[in-house]
């Protein structure tokens, strides 16, 4: 049931995340590579860096992409964080299904996302955010 709380509430944040930009402490960072990779097979791999301080829930690296200004997100994996203060590395894997993406331009968002649990639910606390455009290679 835990597993499945936590998968709705990502799902819940993906579609309503806001500019996390307010919420976030000047000093938690999260940064996309210029550059990321599309596998003959459709599978994504989005990296960058990431700093944040003081996650006491669990803390994800989420990243989501599109394409072409469509209206459909992709969400790209999803990777476990340290919250120490230190800068950290991060990629996230994902095989959309069915993909239409292409080698080219895309936008990406890239959030620092802590699942907290004070009220009993889920809810999220945002670290940090950012959205930018890349370049997808084959590769």
């Amino acid at each position: 049931m835990r597993k499945a709380t936590t998968a709705i509430a990502a799902s819940l944040f993906l579609l309503t995340a806001p500019a996390a930009d307010a919420f976030a402490a000047p000093y938690e960072t999260v940064t996309v590579n210029p550059t990321g990779r599309l596998a003959p097979d459709g599978t994504v791999t989005l990296s960058g860096t990431y700093r944040c301080t003081g996650g006491a829930g669990t803390v994800f690296v989420s990243s989501s992409l599109t394409q072409n200004n469509r209206p459909v997100r992709h969400g790209i994996g999803g990777t476990r964080a340290v919250c120490d203060g230190v800068e950290h590395p991060w990629t996230n894997t994902g095989r959309p299904s069915p993909s239409t993406l292409k080698p080219g331009t895309a936008q990406v968002e890239a959030t620092v996302m802590e699942l907290t649990s004070q009220s009993g639910l889920p809810l999220p606390r945002f670290h940090a955010v950012q959205r930018q455009e890349i370049t997808l290679t084959s590769g």
